[in-house]
């Protein structure tokens, strides 16, 4: 049987969102072979964009055990534990994948964004800037380095980041949703401040 056929099939399958076909496609070559790792890789990356992390997670499990220097494995069930909240776990994973496939900007960007929710902010950012750097035209590595920036109310760097991706691509709704939110922050903020140091200003 000619796997590669039939995994390019698969990925051809996802590409045009018939991610069930694509499942399909996988789970006929693993009949005939259970340590194909691409087969496994293809089944985990499908089950993510149907949202269905925990049979991604076992499928990608299943390729790490076949291989654990896979890149790609390991960047995918990082992801997933991203998906899920697991923090630790997504860091383990994306740090493998960062080590195997160095300045991969996907990869840095899925890497700073789960090191900057398990507490390590200014690591995170760090990362995410770095993975700007080497794809200055991202939009998605704009959003999630903004809505970072957002948590540490630097609403300034939040704004100049979405302004900039809605300039590439001016029907993202995620940049324009958060757009909103960051200048509606901003407003508050400055109110606030404003606010206390009136207060202050009235006790002396």
């Amino acid at each position: 049987m000619d796997y590669q056929t039939l995994i390019l099939e698969a990925d051809r399958k996802k590409m045009e969102g018939n991610h069930t076909e694509a499942i399909k496609i996988c789970e006929k070559i693993l009949n005939y072979d259970l340590e194909c790792l691409e087969a496994f890789e293809e089944i985990g990356d499908n089950y993510l964009s149907m949202r269905e992390f925990t049979k991604a997670r076992k499928a990608l499990e299943q390729a790490i055990t076949i291989n654990p220097n896979s890149a790609n494995a390991n960047y995918l069930l990082g992801f997933t534990h991203s998906a899920l909240g697991n923090w630790k776990k997504s860091v383990f994973y994306l740090e493998q994948s960062d080590e195997l496939q160095p300045n991969h900007p996907e990869i840095l960007r899925c890497l700073g964004w789960s090191v900057f929710h398990f507490g390590q902010r200014k690591k995170g950012l760090i990362l995410l800037e770095r993975a700007l750097t080497i794809a200055m035209d991202d939009c998605l590595i704009m959003c999630d380095l903004a809505v970072c920036y957002m948590n540490e109310r630097d609403f300034n760097r939040t704004i100049q980041l979405l302004r900039r991706a809605l300039t590439l691509e001016p029907q993202n709704q995620k940049a324009k949703e958060c757009l909103e939110t960051a200048l509606f922050f901003q407003r508050e903020y400055h109110k606030i401040k404003k606010q206390k140091e009136q207060k202050k200003k009235d006790k002396q």
